[in-house]
């Protein structure tokens, strides 16, 4: 039987990965909003590089998930 601290590793694994890709995707767009603001020629080079990050910063949710169910199966 398993107590429930013991999935508390598995369960702070995911959310705060799934914060930091949160606070990372805010932080881009924001970023990218404030650029297209000062120079809107520049769209479609901003676009290809924002689209870019936010990939890798929904990489690091995904990688926190699959780390919780690792986790998770050592239980």
């Amino acid at each position: 039987m398993v107590d429930g601290t013991a999935l508390l590793g598995p369960a702070l694994a995911v959310g705060l990965a799934g914060a930091g890709a949160g606070i990372g995707i805010g932080l881009i767009g924001k970023g990218s909003l404030e650029a297209m603001s000062r120079n809107p020629n520049m769209y479609p080079k901003l676009q290809t590089s924002m689209l870019i990050a936010a990939a890798l910063a929904e990489a690091v949710a995904i990688y926190g998930l699959v780390m919780g169910f690792v986790i998770l199966g050592k239980i």
